[in-house]
C-alpha cells in the first residue's frame, strides 16, 4: 500500500472538507507557489477538532500562508476568543482577509504582517491556550522559546513539518547545502527531553509535534 493510498483512505474516513476551505484549497493550488504548505483536508480537520475540544480563548498561529489552518483553528474558538496569526509575506494579506471575512470570523481573527520575532514582543500580555507553529523551520526553537512562558499550564503547542519529508530520520544523510534539516532534527530532539512539555509526535502528513505544557 502506498502512502498516497493511505492518505486517500484517511480523507475518505474523515469529516468532509467545508466548501469554503475546498475553495481556498483550489485557489491556493492555482495561484500560490508551494501549495503543499497549506494544511489541507485531514490535517485541517484535526486542527479543528483540537480547537473544538479545547474551546480556546486565545490562539496564536505563527505562519499564516493562505489562511487554511487559521480558519480551522478559529472554528473551535470560545465565544469571546481571539486568534492572532502572523504572516511574513504582505502580498498574502488580501487573500487571508478575504477568506477570514467569508468565514464570518473577522471579529475574532487578528492578522499581523511581519516577521514573527518582531511581532511577538507586542503580544507579551496574552496568555495562550493553543499555539500553532508553522513558519520557517530554522526558527522553530526561537518561536518556541519566545512563547512558551505565555502558554498556560495545560496549554498546547503544535509544530508542523517535524518529519520534514523523512529527512529527520537518522538513516537520511544530510546533503551539502541542506541548512534546514539539522535545525528540525535538533528541535525535535530538544522537545523530546524538555521538562517543560509533554511531547507526542504524530506522523500525520509531514509530521505534527504536540506539546502539552506541564
Amino acid at each position: 500500500m502506498t502512502d498516497d493510498s493511505i492518505q486517500t483512505y484517511a480523507a475518505l474516513h474523515t469529516a468532509p472538507e467545508p466548501p469554503l476551505l475546498a475553495q481556498l484549497t483550489r485557489e491556493t493550488h492555482l495561484q500560490l507557489l508551494m501549495p503543499r504548505m497549506s494544511s489541507g483536508h485531514v490535517q485541517g480537520r484535526f486542527l479543528s477538532m483540537l480547537s473544538h475540544l479545547m474551546r480556546p480563548r486565545r490562539v496564536l498561529e505563527i505562519g499564516t500562508f493562505c489562511g487554511y489552518a487559521t480558519l480551522c483553528l478559529a472554528e473551535g474558538l470560545a465565544g469571546n476568543g481571539l486568534l492572532h496569526t502572523i504572516e511574513i509575506e504582505p502580498e498574502r494579506e488580501a487573500r487571508i482577509r478575504r477568506y477570514v471575512a467569508a468565514a464570518g470570523v473577522a471579529a475574532q481573527v487578528r492578522l499581523h504582517i511581519g516577521a514573527a520575532l518582531d511581532v511577538l514582543p507586542g503580544l507579551v500580555d496574552e496568555v495562550w491556550d493553543l499555539v500553532f507553529i508553522d513558519a520557517d523551520k530554522r526558527n522553530n526553537d526561537a518561536y518556541f522559546e519566545a512563547v512558551i512562558e505565555q502558554v498556560r499550564p495545560g496549554g498546547l503547542l503544535i509544530v508542523d513539518n517535524v518529519l520534514w519529508g523523512g529527512k529527520v530520520l537518522p538513516t537520511h544523510a544530510v546533503k551539502t547545502g541542506d541548512k534546514d534539516t539539522p535545525f528540525v532534527r535538533a528541535f525535535n530532539d530538544k522537545m523530546a527531553r524538555d521538562a517543560r512539555v509533554e511531547p507526542v509526535f504524530l506522523p500525520l502528513r509531514d509530521g505534527l509535534l504536540l506539546l502539552r505544557k506541564k
